[in-house]
């Protein structure tokens, strides 16, 4: 299994960081890895929410449906998809701190089938679309 964590230091407050974590219609504003992403439900932050995230892997086109599997507004968020080769499981956890708060982002990638034989490969893979996404969710946050 692939993982990937990560801790941000944001100058927003509690609320306002979760609601953005939360909708994942803005991670194409923070992660590099994808071009578009939509909501496909009414409201981003409750149970069953649903967002299409399209981009690019590897040069060829990728598409995840993500649900919201658990909300505890404004601490915790936790987000899947699955697809015929991996099954993607993101928490997102948000604490306060003096001046903003804390965000904590952590993705768990597990392969099926035959692309199990590749998970240490996909882990170093996994580290870099990780690390390039933090970089822009630390731009982001702090705007």
């Amino acid at each position: 299994m692939a993982r990937y964590y990560g801790i941000v230091q944001s100058s927003w407050p509690p609320e306002k960081a979760f609601a953005y974590m939360a909708d994942f219609s803005k991670v194409p504003e923070w992660d590099e890895s994808f071009e578009s992403a939509e909501l496909h439900s009414h409201d981003p932050l409750q149970v069953g929410a649903r967002f299409r995230l399209q981009g690019k892997s590897l040069g060829r086109a990728v598409e995840f449906d993500y649900e919201t599997v658990e909300i505890d507004a404004p601490r915790r968020v936790t987000l899947r998809t699955e697809t015929g080769a991996i099954v993607s499981l993101d928490k997102i956890s948000v604490r306060e701190r003096p001046g903003g708060s804390l965000v904590e982002y952590d993705a768990n990638l597990q392969a099926k089938g035959p692309l199990k034989l590749l998970d240490p490969l996909l882990s170093l893979w996994f580290r870099r679309i990780g690390d390039r996404a933090k970089a822009g969710l630390e731009r982001e946050l702090n705007r």
